[in-house]
């Protein structure tokens, strides 16, 4: 390749999924320094600036794959990860309570993390081979729904109820796009209801359904499963129009706020920031959204237009549930808030997903 076939290559690649991930990532890793410099994990910043930074060579590494290998190893990627959450339950580290990470080296690597873009790669292959202009029934969910579940259920015995209800609520939403008739609709919101309220009654562990009443009323136990829920909403309360400052949380300097720099980090930031500041940072989500949903109508492919819809999921249901969750509109769950929560393995997956949707947009002029 020459100079003018690489500049006319560069100005040919879409750098705008790690572009605005990039943008959210600085004001997270901000955010992450200024909650954690009065505490003894004043340095997981550098550790999570070097997992960015890996996060970023592996995806930039995908989007040099053409996408229809995506297509042609999406199973292999699925059953892959079933076979790591598998050995996680088995040789998995423990670690708050929960078997959830393999040891490599000096890294953890978190499986059920990779397992929501094998779901998502998998579920785009079948929905792209099965009739693709015919709306589905409830026949046609079957295989889908059971591609689905096997993560969903071997993520939950580990446990992590939150991540494994994700796994649902992706494949839902790349359902309802591949689209459904009326009848089908119906019966899986019948469905939803009367199966969420058996798992509650039957399939929750007694701290599970603390959370819940937790959820509906925090006071009820202030100083026990209520305490970060209350944290949380006194920190955002608090940020007011414009915020306190940076490094002027209180709810984090004086450790009152729990989990501040991973599941409440976005408290953290609403205290320091305000109003305004959450506005922005929701806005830059937004983007990201809509640059994913532009790129599941400018794709030629049906499987690349379902999987970008299903990638845009990952990132969507993270905010959304993470967002409620810190303002006490949904229940607590650990799930992180994408590239302002710290992880590595969220970032890894985050990355990956960028780089497969970077791929099948440079497809429409590189490739």
């Amino acid at each position: 390749m020459n100079r003018s076939d690489l500049f006319d290559a560069i100005k040919k690649y879409d750098f705008s999924f790690f572009g605005i991930s990039t943008a959210i990532f600085l004001i997270g890793i901000l955010n992450l320094y200024s909650a954690t410099h009065a505490t003894t994990e004043s340095s997981i910043y550098t550790t999570q600036l070097m997992w960015y930074l890996f996060s970023l060579v592996v995806g930039f590494i995908v989007s040099l794959i053409q996408p229809k290998n995506f297509f042609r190893y999406a199973y292999f990627a699925y059953l892959t990860c079933v076979v790591l959450l598998a050995l996680v339950l088995v040789v998995g580290q423990k670690g708050m309570g929960a078997q959830r990470w393999i040891l490599l080296g000096p890294f953890r690597l978190q499986p059920s993390e990779l397992t929501k873009i094998g779901a998502v790669l998998a579920l785009s292959r079948w929905f792209s081979l099965h009739e693709p202009d015919k709306e589905m029934n409830l026949k046609d969910l079957i295989l889908p729904f059971i591609i689905a579940f096997i993560p969903t259920l071997l993520i939950v015995v580990e446990p992590d109820l939150g991540t494994g209800l994700l796994v649902i609520l992706i494949f839902l939403v790349m359902a309802f796009y591949r689209r459904l008739n009326l009848k089908t609709i119906t019966v899986i919101v019948i469905f939803g209801i009367i199966s969420g309220g058996l798992m509650y009654q039957f399939g929750l562990k007694d701290y599970q359904k603390k959370r819940v009443m937790t959820f509906i009323d925090p006071s009820a136990d202030a100083k026990g499963s209520g305490y970060n829920a209350i944290q949380s909403k006194i920190a955002i309360g608090s940020g007011q129009f414009l915020g306190k400052g940076f490094k002027k949380s209180t709810q984090a300097s004086l450790n009152y706020l729990p989990e501040n720099h991973t599941d409440f980090a976005f408290s953290v930031f609403n205290e320091e920031h305000g109003f305004i500041g959450a506005l922005f940072l929701i806005s830059l989500y937004v983007i990201l959204f809509w640059r994913y949903l532009w790129l599941s109508q400018s794709v030629s492919k049906i499987f690349d237009s379902i999987a970008a819809v299903g990638l845009m999921a990952i990132f969507f249901w993270h905010t959304f549930v993470n967002m409620g969750m810190v303002m006490g509109l949904m229940p607590v769950v650990g799930l992180p808030l994408p590239f302002v929560s710290y992880g590595g393995s969220a970032l890894l997956t985050f990355g990956i997903c960028n780089g497969i949707a970077t791929s099948m947009s440079n497809s429409r002029n590189l490739f």
